[in-house]
């Protein structure tokens, strides 16, 4: 008797984006988990980010306020749960009590092009209603690109030297 095999499907679960930057792969994955950068980049345009907590081991915590250009704070959770230093990054956003409990599972893959990286991002949310929540009412699909381009942003100001 052949075993079976169950495979679960993400179709309308995921938000992904894939994206080359101009920069070494090591330098790209800090920008991921170095707190001195992270707030330079992180959220879409507009958005100002405050790191409280910053704790990259897997387990680890990052809390963080997200400052909207409307005035709004938005509280974040990130819990890591695998660290493969340089190649990927698994979190989990986990929000606190108080919070929207809106939870989904990042995974970022680095992917070495020499002096360029790859990197692959994707969010796995719980159903595909989790999943057009947030893309409407956070505007996730936009939000993320924009994050990716404030990345590629903020590497060509470090490359330069002027950061």
């Amino acid at each position: 008797m052949a075993a079976k095999t169950s495979v679960a499907s993400t179709a309308g679960r995921e938000i992904a984006a894939t994206r080359i930057f101009a920069a070494p792969r090591e330098l790209v994955f800090s920008m991921y988990t170095d707190p001195k950068h992270i707030g330079n980049w992180w959220g879409p345009r507009g958005f100002t980010t405050t790191t409280e907590e910053m704790d990259v081991r897997p387990g680890g915590t990052w809390r963080f306020v997200m400052h909207g250009p409307d005035g709004r704070d938005y509280r974040n959770r990130i819990v890591y749960l695998e660290i493969d230093l340089p190649s990927r990054l698994v979190y989990k956003h986990d929000p606190e009590k108080g919070t929207e409990p809106v939870n989904f599972e990042v995974t970022i893959t680095f992917a070495d092009l020499g002096d360029e990286t790859e990197v692959a991002v994707r969010m796995l949310f719980p159903s595909a209603a989790a999943r057009e929540h947030v893309a409407q009412k956070y505007g996730a699909v936009e939000g993320l690109s924009q994050t990716l381009d404030r990345l590629a942003e903020h590497l060509a100001i470090v490359r330069s030297g002027k950061a």
